[in-house]
């Protein structure tokens, strides 16, 4: 049985997909208290635009326009999450707002209110992972899967 028939049914499934992936992220981040780095959280956002883009295309099924946005966010997504475990994996340097050595320090007055405050998580830093796996590889292969079925549908429908 082939679940992606019609457009209306790929378009559900991504719409839980992104739901899901939401909702573990604030999961695995308010109850099981891993702090996400920046790269974690701009992850997040591909996924609430697929929330609104797959509502609209599941009411206007028909248009490839839809289809051909959801398939530009999810490679947005991609390459995201690709930077972020090329990063956590040393195929990339970070970027200094994604490492908690980017304080300079001039004065004491400057070192007494950096004590205060809480350090930004470090990108390289996996905290949490699925059986020895990356939220950041995981989101890659998903974001991946989700374009190669997306650019599948389009060309085999205009076939």
């Amino acid at each position: 049985m082939n679940l992606f028939t019609n457009r209306k049914n790929f378009y559900f499934i991504i719409f839980l997909i992104s739901v899901t992936s939401i909702l573990s992220a604030l999961y695995v981040e308010f109850v099981l208290n891993y702090k996400p780095c920046k790269l974690c959280i701009y992850q997040r956002i591909p996924y609430l635009a697929a929330i609104f883009i797959c509502f609209v295309g599941f009411n206007y099924d028909k248009d490839d326009n839809i289809l051909i946005i959801l398939i530009i966010i999810f490679t947005l997504s991609t390459i995201i999450s690709g930077y972020h475990f090329g990063i956590e994996n040393s195929f990339f340097n970070q970027l200094s707002s994604c490492s908690n050595n980017s304080l300079d320090l001039l004065n004491k007055k400057e070192i007494k209110e950096s004590l205060g405050k809480q350090m930004p998580i470090n990108c390289k830093d996996a905290t949490f992972q699925i059986l020895g796996v990356s939220l950041a590889a995981i989101n890659a292969i998903l974001s991946i899967l989700i374009v190669v079925i997306s650019i599948r549908i389009l060309s085999y429908e205009k076939n």
